[in-house]
């Protein structure tokens, strides 16, 4: 395994970012030149307690807000340099979201729902609707493909919010809590399918959670505490998820 380590590139380089916000006249210090690394195709953690910063440094990965202090590289492009129009651009190429509160539109299908990154893209309807139902298969979905989200169950909409993520075949998936609203079953089945997922497809996935049990399953785990790094713990011998197919 750690020849297979040495060999990964660098996808993410976060170079002493720091994020202060301005709170009526006093300044809120979120993180404290934060510096890290992250390889492509690995799943890295990052945890914390609420308050402790992890979600602003996922958002500043993300490029969704702009450091105070420092430089932000996903493969190669210095996106806090980036204009507002170029970052947009540059998500949708290269990233993909999963979120906590799965933001699908109650008005669209499971299938419209996956194919709606695509939209934006410009694709033809017809690549759209291949690409979403071989997603949801994937998410074992597709005979849901034209239910809406109402007519669905929490772990259900997670896993086409998932389909969703991946279906632009993103460099880097961001995951927010993702499985905060779902049952302890539940938030194992979608832990495993997002997982299985990103290693099948070659896929960085960076989630943030509170959740150490959950954080034991990355291959890395990054511990934040009043917005610094305090501990990254190395974990690439983990088996606890078993890659099929």
């Amino acid at each position: 395994m750690g020849n297979i380590i040495a060999t990964m590139k660098d996808i993410i380089v976060i170079k002493d970012v720091s994020k202060v916000y301005l709170v009526g006249q006093e300044s809120v210090v979120a993180l404290r030149n934060v510096s890290l690394d992250i390889r492509e195709g690995e799943f890295c953690c990052i945890v914390g307690t609420s308050g402790s910063g992890k979600s602003t440094l996922l958002n500043m990965i993300a490029g969704l807000e702009k450091p105070t202090r420092g430089e932000i590289i996903i493969d190669g492009f210095h996106i806090n340099k980036m204009s507002e129009n170029r970052l947009a651009r540059f998500r949708q190429e290269h990233i993909g979201f999963i979120f906590q509160s799965y933001n699908l539109m109650p008005t669209l299908t499971a299938r419209e729902n996956v194919a709606l990154p695509l939209v934006f893209r410009g694709l033809p309807k017809m690549e759209r609707d291949i690409r979403a139902l071989r997603l949801l298969r994937s998410v074992g979905l597709e005979s849901h493909a034209r239910h809406k989200p109402t007519q669905m169950s929490g772990g259900q909409q997670q896993r086409v919010g998932i389909a969703r993520a991946f279906v632009g075949q993103p460099q880097i998936v961001f995951a927010d809590e993702p499985t905060g609203n779902l049952d302890s079953k539940t938030r194992e089945d979608v832990m495993r399918l997002m997982i299985n997922i990103s290693k099948r497809s070659g896929r960085t996935l960076v989630m943030v959670t509170h959740d150490i049990d959950l954080a034991r399953y990355a291959d890395r785990i990054i511990n934040i505490s009043d917005g610094k790094i305090v501990k990254i713990t190395e974990n690439y011998d983990n088996q606890r998820y078993t890659i099929n197919g």
